[in-house]
């Protein structure tokens, strides 16, 4: 007997908090009926939308330095939606706590970083009408730690709101396929389910899976890394390879009250060392992230070894592509530095030299090395101008939609959704309609 088919309008692959935003918009939003969802894990965000793998913050744009004008106002509208739909208690079914409020600061040490925050307050404040520039005094006030030890005559001066968000996006994830749930209980969500071939038959794609052969008109991917894998089997993204960049975090007791970040070298693309309460314990501060490069798709996940060189590429082209972006003076001392953070006794005496920066008293015996926490960020190389490309990584094709990875993460899960439903609604002959206005009303 032949196994029946599943066959789908929209079939999305990936359970991470981008593919179930996108769940939850397409149910709540259109009057499309027949979607899916595969996972091949057991349960929703357990990659990079865990709490264990990623800085659990919602970023707007405000405090991070690398963000142009116009790069705030883009992430500040997607983040947004995110604070709106955290701030909706009618969104959390089941009454797990998903985030955590506290201040959030930038702070600026030394004459040249005070000069450019001074600089940069203006037009940032316009944006953020919250946001607030403190000195010494009123520092010292939120944050005792940042002040205990340091040199009365360095100069520091800092940005602040009281709009800081930790989430835990992995609950965010669980929220979204609840929430999809209840409004289309048709849904049909595979987890356990790795997708091992896709293919495009005629007006169609075939997906094939552990759990069997799903087909579908439209195919969203929505899995990291593996998103650009899966695009290269379909010959889409020929030029570009996967750079795995894993973040390791350390932790201490409480010595911050919130989020405290610091400002951002110009030239890197990681985020700079900042400090924050765990999501679901203010007693414990985390700080971090490290950068380094693994050749893994997934942290602690070596399975995924033959994948991320499959994503890559064997030629050599991405080889010189590396050897051109890693020759960069800047680039390379701070790989070299972050490997060494990572390492046993050495790591955590180097690292305490740039959380001093933060809190100057921190004791070497107060820091401890967060083992198993920090997953990885697939970091696109463009193969044609040797240049890493910053931002979000999304590719469309025939039908088919790779999000490989979204800027900053997982902050604009819900303005990423927004745009990929638009895209699906034109794939689909504009048959069904989206609800664009609700969508606004509701979230923007």
């Amino acid at each position: 007997m032949t196994e029946e088919i599943s066959r789908y309008d929209v079939l999305i692959v990936g359970g991470g908090v981008v593919g179930t935003a996108l769940l939850y918009t397409l149910s709540k939003y259109t009057d499309i009926k027949r979607i899916g969802l595969i996972e091949k894990y057991s349960d929703f965000g357990l990659v990079n939308s865990a709490s264990y793998n990623n800085s659990q913050t919602l970023h707007f744009g405000d405090i991070e330095t690398n963000y142009s004008i116009d790069k705030a106002k883009s992430v500040k509208r997607m983040a947004d939606m995110v604070m709106k739909y955290l701030e909706n208690g009618k969104n959390n079914p089941t009454g797990k706590k998903i985030f955590s409020k506290y201040s959030k600061m930038v702070l600026a040490v030394g004459a040249n970083q005070v000069k450019e925050l001074k600089q940069r307050y203006p037009a940032f404040s316009e944006l953020f009408p919250k946001l607030r520039m403190i000195e010494r005094d009123e520092i010292g006030k939120i944050e005792p730690r940042v002040l205990e030890g340091r040199d009365p005559g360095q100069e520091i001066l800092a940005l602040v709101t009281e709009d800081g968000y930790t989430v835990d996006y992995k609950r965010l994830c669980h929220s979204f396929v609840d929430n999809a749930l209840m409004k289309n209980p048709e849904l049909d969500i595979h987890l356990d389910t790795k997708l091992l071939k896709i293919s495009k038959n005629e007006d169609q794609y075939s997906v094939v899976t552990s759990k069997g052969e799903f087909r579908s008109s439209v195919v969203i991917i929505a899995a990291g890394g593996h998103s650009l894998m899966i695009a290269k089997s379909l010959g889409y993204g020929k030029n570009l390879a996967v750079l795995s960049m894993a973040g390791s975090f350390y932790t201490a007791p409480k010595v911050l009250n919130g989020k405290v970040y610091t400002i951002q070298v110009p030239k890197l693309p990681f985020a700079a060392i900042h400090g924050d309460p765990e999501v679901h314990s203010e007693q414990i501060t985390r700080f971090g992230p490290t950068a380094k490069p693994i050749f893994q798709l997934e942290r602690h996940n070596m399975s995924t070894f033959f994948e991320y060189w499959k994503t890559f590429g064997l030629g050599l082209s991405p080889i010189l592509s590396l050897l051109k972006i890693i020759s960069d003076r800047v680039l390379f001392s701070y790989i070299f530095f972050n490997f060494l953070y990572d390492l046993p006794y050495i790591g955590k005496r180097l690292f305490i030299k740039e959380i001093r920066k933060i809190v100057p008293s921190l004791k070497v015996s107060e820091l401890k090395y967060a083992k198993g926490i920090g997953g990885t960020r697939p970091q696109i190389v463009n193969n044609t101008t040797r240049k890493l490309e910053m931002g979000e990584a999304k590719l469309n094709g025939d039908k088919i939609i790779f999000n490989i990875t979204p800027s900053p993460g997982a902050s604009t899960c819900l303005g990423n959704a927004y745009s990929d439903t638009q895209e699906v609604i034109k794939f689909l002959d504009n048959k069904f309609k989206f609800n664009k206005e609700a969508f606004e009303k509701d979230l923007m």
